[in-house]
């Protein structure tokens, strides 16, 4: 069903938003508020009326209208919180929170921000009085001549002065004259950075993110960057002087970095990042973060989006970027001018009428209002700057040309526009226009010196007997018989680590695929009983990046090690056009030997009822990736959500590149021992295709899936997928990373050998071949899947305990209540994720939007609710709304884990026996705020904490479980409360486990019952 959206806001920038979501399919209507002529009514976009800056009646306007979704555009809005308070409400909303929104909001945040994270930006100070700052300009050892009010200010609130003396009086006009209003209570001082200014913007999700060509804005009134600053004159887009490379650097040093540093101060950033930077002679610079789109450079960004760009929102939204970034048009280029009123940016008229609006767009250039209104059905201006005017063509020369053929077509009095927008670029583009190189054409010979030089050490260090593994020669040399070699065979294995490597690259972490690589040759050859000997590595690219090719050569060199092999050499090629920016591919080549008399298999020694041994995998290892990309898309999780198939704070990227396992230093004594008659490496092909290539076509393989170990990655990827049995064994190694064939008297002493260094098991036993019969069956893999977890040991034999036929029983439903960090949440989620766990946590709700908790909830895959208190007139209504979101996850029991709310008697009756509430001390004593602090004045010597039933008198009801905690000499608040806040963390769950396994209930006369629990 098409969706309708809300775009916020009356700008150029907005208008371009509403014309790109009225271009998707499942779109259904654009509103804009409060929008300008050129949104009023034009197909799917009109105008509305709604008051966007209350977000309680713009939250009730959106869902009395069916507003699926809410795209802010101005800054103004997302300080204020408009993200937080419409999502809080249930109404979807595109945009970072007000917390988030910072970047932004507060210069002085963004710059401390940059510099905890290391993310290159120009020297500075902070300063709240004037006198200070004028202090820090006059006595810098740089020029500290740049001044920006710290607040929003709509743009306009920076100053680049000329000299020392113009820069304080640029302070006194913002503090004390308060020229920015309250914007400049505080001043950011900075140096004055010179080069190439240039805007790069990109769509992040809270994980990942996605980058958009690099554009320019011209702040400068005139040609020539020429008279006063503007919100900005016109913008084009592509920029020529930032390179493929130089953009994977700004978005690896500086968009990444900032995604990830809010991240890990619990304010994840979703929506669309806007960095200026200054590209200087010392490297590129940030000199400011915006929360949204600019403008005018939306105007040119949008038109070269070839995504839909609501389903791009949508999927930046849901976290889904890695998987579905969006797509761009590419050798073509946007340019947009800016016609401005006649006095602008200073005082100008309004109400000016404006003509030929209808021939330019029939000329094939786009016109978007800005500062624009309807009078008397005609249009006039209304604003500073009143339309832009956008041409995409193939080169930024026509681009530009038809864009001020456009503007010639409209007109209205003194119109004031540039006539220059992108002289850079072509200044650039014609300084370039000379002898080709052979750099030109994208192979840059001295980056791959470079990375020779670098990863000449990595390969010396896998020196072993037989070859010095020094690079840099035309070929390689290994002597067998140094190596001591007698009759020796030598074995080859080719192979390359498929998809997998796609997660790498969208993840940027490259070291792992080094040793899955390696693995995949290695373990091949292994089948044959050979020990590795040397390995090549292949690395091709579209434009090499010295950095990521060299981590993943020192990932190679690591894993050669491992496998007691030397990285003899390697190729590294670079081919422009043929790999897109940022992508590579990987191939390895590895050689070994084994003793003519030594081979493997044996196939004339293996037997019915010879018995297979299965070795621990780590994971997915290196197969079967397409199929996992695709269930990842249908579950929608991106590779940054959090895994529900790892460990805790583990991502979906971390667990899918946890590296292939090598066996060889592990298997070949145990192979040279003449004990093993056959080895299977479990690759692409499962259970099902590889076991088969090392037996006789005469014997069949019998496998029970319920003697090892299943990592919950393939539980989840069989559940999640809908994959069946025969799917998940014949793409998957379900666990069993290699697989080997002794007979069962040599089988205990194998299994031994291999449990000192490896996670193993009798996996199962080779028997005859009956006709028409397949040759592999895997038992009990269906049950296994759907409760994976530890195998029995190898004394019990059977699977009896884990698999009795009892379906598991139903666990109760919980929602948490919290207001803060969530420590005593964090104690309640960790135990709700033990299997043995009778509660499951569904809900987590704050009435604090932005808080630690929340992160800890989206982390561990429970959904979050804010109810934000501040939002409603009356303690009835928000609970009412705490009330509501309860019922909608069904939940049966409410904890309430540091919720700074006191609930209404409605509520507390309505939950009467089902909410729970944990207190610093042993009540009844100490009732209240400050609890310890009561302890430590009464000179007690015991106090602890209590976890009740909640009644409508506070800190009353009937208690389910009390830990003491003594008090000691010399003990402060801060002292004794940490104890007691420990003693909470094991008292609350257990409580929790007590109430939602039904042991303990709250009867009708507020007294505890006790249930006693059959063991059976």
């Amino acid at each position: 069903m098409a969706e309708k959206v809300l775009v916020v806001g009356g700008g150029g920038r907005e208008h371009a938003l509403a014309w790109k979501l009225a271009q998707s399919p499942q779109v259904q209507q654009v509103l804009v508020a409060p929008g300008n002529a050129g949104t009023a009514s034009c197909g799917k976009i009109c105008n509305s009326e709604v008051p966007v800056s209350n977000h309680a009646i713009l939250a009730q306007f959106c869902k009395d209208h069916h507003v699926g979704l809410v795209v802010v555009g101005p800054e103004v809005p997302l300080a204020a919180g408009m993200v937080d308070d419409l999502t809080a409400a249930g109404v979807p909303c595109f945009g970072p929170t007000a917390k988030a929104a910072q970047l932004e909001a507060s210069k002085s945040f963004s710059k401390a921000f940059m510099e905890r994270h290391g993310i290159p930006t120009a020297r500075y100070g902070s300063f709240t009085a004037p006198e200070d700052a004028c202090s820090y300009i006059r006595t810098a050892d740089f020029l500290a001549l740049v001044v920006k009010a710290s607040g929003l200010a709509a743009g306009k609130g920076v100053i680049v002065a000329a000299d020392k003396e113009e820069a304080c009086r640029a302070v006194m006009d913002i503090m004390k004259d308060r020229a920015f209003g309250s914007a400049g209570e505080t001043v950011v001082v900075e140096e004055l950075l010179e080069g190439e200014e240039v805007s790069c913007l990109c769509f992040s999700d809270g994980f990942s993110v996605a980058p958009m060509p690099p554009a320019q804005d011209h702040k400068r009134l005139q040609d020539g960057d020429l008279g006063p600053n503007t919100g900005g004159m016109g913008a084009y887009c592509p920029t020529p002087q930032v390179s493929q490379e130089l953009l994977q650097q700004i978005r690896d040093t500086v968009l990444q970095k900032t995604v990830d540093g809010m991240r890990e101060e619990g304010t994840p950033y979703v929506g669309v990042l806007y960095a200026g930077l200054m590209l200087t002679k010392q490297g590129l610079k940030v000199l400011e973060f915006n929360c949204r789109f600019g403008d005018p450079e939306c105007q040119v960004l949008l038109p070269l989006l070839k995504s839909d760009l609501y389903e791009v929102i949508l999927n930046t939204m849901r976290g889904r970027l890695v998987s579905s970034a969006p797509v761009w048009h590419q050798d073509t280029s946007a340019v947009t001018v800016v016609m401005a009123s006649a006095g602008y940016p200073g005082s100008y008229k309004k109400g000016v009428e404006i003509t030929g609006l209808s021939q330019v767009q029939v000329s094939g250039v786009q016109v978007f209002h800005a500062g624009t209104a309807l009078k008397e059905g005609g249009v006039v201006s209304s604003g500073g700057r009143v339309l832009t005017v956008t041409a995409v063509k193939p080169s930024l020369e026509a681009a530009l040309q038809a864009a001020n053929q456009g503007v010639a077509a409209v007109g209205f009095p003194g119109a004031a526009y540039r006539r220059d927008i992108g002289h850079r670029a072509i200044a650039h583009l014609n300084r370039d226009r000379r002898g080709l190189t052979y750099k030109d054409c994208g192979v840059d010979i001295d980056a791959g010196n470079q990375l020779v030089e670098m990863i000449k050490p990595f390969a010396k260090a896998t020196s072993r007997p037989g070859c010095n593994a020094e690079l840099g020669g035309f070929a390689g040399l290994f002597d067998l018989k140094d190596a001591g070699f007698v009759d020796p065979i030598l074995v080859s294995g080719a192979d390359g680590v498929g998809t997998k490597l796609k997660i790498a690259q969208a993840c940027g972490r490259h070291g792992g695929l080094g040793q899955d690589l390696v693995a995949m040759c290695v373990n091949d050859v292994l089948a044959q009983g050979a020990e590795p000997l040397f390995f090549l590595d292949y690395f091709s690219c579209g434009r090499l990046d010295v950095d990521v090719a060299a981590e993943v050569v020192r990932g190679v060199a690591a894993a050669c090690k491992m496998a007691g092999c030397a990285l003899l050499g390697g190729e590294t090629a670079e081919m422009p056009g043929v790999y897109a920016a940022g992508e590579y591919d990987l191939a390895g080549f590895c050689v070994g030997a084994v003793e003519r008399g030594a081979m493997l298999p044996r196939l004339g020694d293996i037997r019915e009822g010879d018995l297979l041994v299965g070795l621990a995998s780590s994971g997915v290892h290196s197969n079967g990736f397409s199929l996992v990309s695709k269930v990842l898309q249908r579950a929608n999780l991106g590779y940054g959500s959090p895994a529900l198939f790892g460990d805790s704070g583990q991502t979906v990227g971390d667990v899918l590149l946890t590296p292939t396992k090598i066996y060889s230093r592990l298997l070949l004594p145990i192979i040279r021992s003449g004990a093993v008659k056959a080895y299977a490496h479990i690759t692409g092909g499962g259970l099902l295709e590889n076991i088969p290539r090392v037996l006789p076509q005469e014997l069949a393989v019998d496998l029970d899936a319920s003697r090892w170990s299943i990592p919950p990655v393939f539980s989840w990827l069989h559940k999640e997928g809908g994959l069946s049995e025969e799917e998940m064994a014949r793409t998957f190694n379900c666990g069993l990373g290699a697989v080997l064939v002794v007979a069962p008297v040599d089988a205990r002493r194998v299994l031994c050998q291999l449990q000192a260094h490896e996670e193993a098991w009798i996996v199962g036993s080779l028997a005859l071949k009956q006709q028409g019969a397949t040759q592999v069956v895997v038992r009990n893999l269906q049950r296994s899947l759907q409760s994976a977890g530890p195998a029995p040991s190898a004394e019990s034999g059977h699977n009896d305990v884990q698999h009795n036929g009892e379906m598991p029983r139903r666990r109760t439903r919980v929602g948490v209540l919290i207001s803060g960090t969530g420590t005593n949440l964090q104690a309640l989620i960790d135990r709700a994720k033990h299997p043995s766990s009778s509660a499951e946590i569904v809900v987590v709700i704050s009435n604090r939007p932005g808080v630690r908790g929340l992160t800890r909830a989206s982390q561990a895959g429970i959904q979050t609710r804010v109810v934000d208190h501040k939002l409603y007139g009356s303690r009835a209504e928000f609970d009412g709304t705490i009330d509501g979101v309860l019922e909608e996850f069904g939940v049966e029991l409410v904890c309430l884990a540091g919720f700074m709310r006191i609930l209404t008697g409605t509520l507390v009756k309505k939950w009467n026996g089902k909410l729970l509430n944990i207190h610093p001390s042993l009540l009844p004593s100490f009732k209240g705020v400050n609890a310890q602090k009561q302890a430590l004045q009464a000179g007690v010597r015991v106090t602890g904490c209590t976890v009740h039933f909640v009644a409508e008198e506070v800190d009353a009801g009937a208690v389910i479980l009390q830990e003491a905690v003594s008090v000691l000499p010399g003990d402060t608040e801060e002292s004794l409360s940490d104890r007691i806040r420990e003693a909470e963390h094991r008292a609350f769950p257990a409580a929790l486990e007590l109430v939602a396994s039904g042991e303990v209930e709250l009867r009708a006369d507020g007294r505890i019952m006790w249930e006693a629990r059959s063991k059976s």
